[in-house]
């Protein structure tokens, strides 16, 4: 038989403000257990909540980013549920009448064979919500500690609609939503931290069959390589049990990387199980068209956006141009570093070469890199005009990132990178090697390719890898030649 996958995400997504959503103590990542929690936070009697205008201000932007329509009115609900770590044994959300309604993604999906292809995946609605506590375990043996920093933290969760059709397209949807968040600034999007986590709702069915099938949630997924792992497991899970005559339960399932396969939390609670009612301490949530005009107005050039122009105004290919705005620090130090280059192109090769491979090395992201934009741009204007081969240009890159000095022109002179192209000195460095070399010479008069390479590589040695690599190969072809 064959087997149809539908997925759909449910996304929280911690937003990027200094306060939390209902209180005024610090969202901030970090801190001693508990130092971040007020009264509000820890429920006392008597608190009651304040919404955190900012919060509002990052959905409405993710909800135009998306081309959603961002409600006028909505309203925030209580979700009841006990866990230790919700002192309240409710959560205030979001249910019959979101902040953001609709919208869609357009993602590019990897094939197998490495070719892609373009989806647009819808979505049901975005909504905010406060975040829980956390629950530390292992701190006093046999013991689990509270820590309420984290809870009320502002979270935006995003519900897809099942139309993902396979984990790849999960993954591909995960990738550009986090992305997007990053991109317009709405959320850092750290995952090590918990501010970027799915939920993954996974069900099979028959191929052909209109009826969806039993679906179970995985939670808490904080890693596109755990989302995907996974989904596979969970399918493969779900098909061997049907096919073996067995029942999908509705259940909420966590992922143990550790043994590679989901295990079951609890069974499922719908809607009815949580008693939704609107909150009686906050008042409907109303957002006015000039509010969201405030807002529009201050949006950044989304990712898709910067993608054409990057390939219509810098004449650079489309997966330069993809990787160049998968990050928006990236495509601005692109932007910076190409401004006063002619050739835009070399400006995209030695940032997805030199630069990240440098940064990936150290675990660094591009805002810390120790080389700037603006000295990218000109250690390739050195290379264009002649001063620097593409050898010193790595010498005066890596000068730089190990802080041996930050002037391009001072550090050519210091290191004594100046390249060779005066044609004379060029010449008696080849006739050198070539009255050194007769062996070599003759190998390849005879059809070695190979003993040209040599002969260049002992050129360049002669002159301390200074010779301009173009020139040393013209003269060099000429000379033999004779």
């Amino acid at each position: 038989m064959e087997w149809e996958v539908v997925i759909g995400l449910e996304t929280h997504v911690q937003l990027s403000t200094k306060s939390k959503i209902f209180s005024g103590a610090s969202a901030a990542f970090g801190a001693e257990p508990n130092t971040h929690a007020c009264p509000i936070d820890l429920a006392l009697p008597g608190c009651l909540p304040v919404l955190n205008r900012e919060a509002v201000e990052k959905a409405i932007r993710f909800g135009l980013a998306i081309n959603a329509k961002v409600a006028n009115r909505s309203v925030f609900d209580r979700k009841h549920y006990f866990y230790p770590d919700l002192p309240k044994a409710y959560q205030i959300s979001q249910f019959e009448h979101p902040v953001v309604i609709g919208g869609e993604l357009t993602i590019q999906v990897e094939n197998p064979d490495g070719t892609t292809y373009a989806k647009t995946v819808h979505l049901t609605r975005a909504h905010l919500e406060e975040d829980a506590g956390k629950s530390v375990h292992g701190i006093v043996h046999g013991k689990t500690g509270i820590d309420l920093n984290r809870a009320g933290t502002p979270l935006l969760e995003i519900v897809s609609e099942p139309e993902m059709r396979s984990s790849a397209e999960a993954v591909a949807y995960a990738r550009a939503l986090h992305e997007l968040v990053t991109w317009i600034g709405v959320s850092d999007g750290d995952m090590q931290k918990g501010n970027f986590r799915c939920d993954a709702n996974v069900s099979v069915r028959p191929k052909g069959q209109k009826e969806f099938g039993t679906r179970c949630e995985i939670k808490n997924l904080n890693s596109f390589k755990f989302l995907q792992a996974a989904i596979d497991y969970e399918v493969r899970r779900q098909i061997e049990l049907i096919s073996e005559g067995g029942k999908v339960v509705q259940a909420t399932r966590l992922y143990d990387p550790d043994n590679d396969e989901t295990r079951e939390m609890r069974t499922k609670e719908d809607s009815m199980d949580y008693r939704y009612f609107p909150d009686p301490d906050l008042q409907p949530l109303e957002i006015s068209d000039e509010w969201i005009d405030e807002v529009r107005a201050t949006m950044p050039e989304l990712p898709g956006a910067a993608l054409n122009r990057l390939i219509q105004e810098y004449g650079i290919n489309e997966a330069d141009a993809i990787q160049l705005t998968s990050h928006r620090p990236l495509t601005v130090y692109f932007e910076t570093a190409a401004a006063n280059v002619k050739d835009k192109k070399s400006v995209a090769n030695w940032i997805r070469g030199e630069v990240l491979a440098k940064l990936n090395a150290a675990e660094l992201t591009i805002e810390e890199s120790p080389v700037s934009a603006e000295q990218v741009g000109q250690i390739l204007n050195r290379m264009s005009d002649g001063t620097l081969n593409q050898k010193g240009a790595r010498t005066v890159f890596s000068a730089i990132w190990e802080k041996k000095g930050d002037n391009v022109d001072a550090l050519i002179e210091t290191l004594g990178l100046k390249q060779i192209s005066d044609t004379g000195a060029i010449e008696a460095a080849i006739d050198a090697v070539l009255a050194a070399n007769p062996k070599m010479v003759a190998e390849f008069k005879s059809g070695k390719e190979k003993a040209f390479n040599a002969l260049v590589g002992q050129t360049m040695r002669l002159t301390k890898g200074k010779a301009n690599p173009a020139q040393v190969n013209e003269i060099l072809r000429a000379k033999l030649a004779q």
